[in-house]
């Protein structure tokens, strides 16, 4: 199981990734070892997400995501 996920960082910009454990890469990057993007904008939260059942169909979707505006990106968070 794979997951893509958004983290709303705390200048209210969003990260988009995608991890095979949920759980320990937001441990991580709560940490401050997580993506050089996210660690100058602690904390972080975990704002949406989704399984895929492989890595390919998480990264496509991921690349989908990244794509997206941000007015579609809170569309999407706001769909859950």
């Amino acid at each position: 199981m794979c997951y893509i996920y958004i983290l709303e960082c705390s200048d209210h910009t969003l990260y988009t990734g995608w991890t095979k454990d949920l759980e320990k890469r937001l441990k991580t990057h709560q940490k401050g070892k997580g993506a050089k993007y996210t660690r100058a904008r602690l904390p972080v939260k975990l704002v949406y997400f989704e399984k895929h059942k492989d890595q390919i169909s998480a990264q496509k979707r991921e690349y989908e995501i990244k794509q997206m505006t941000r007015k579609e990106k809170l569309k999407l968070i706001c769909s859950l």
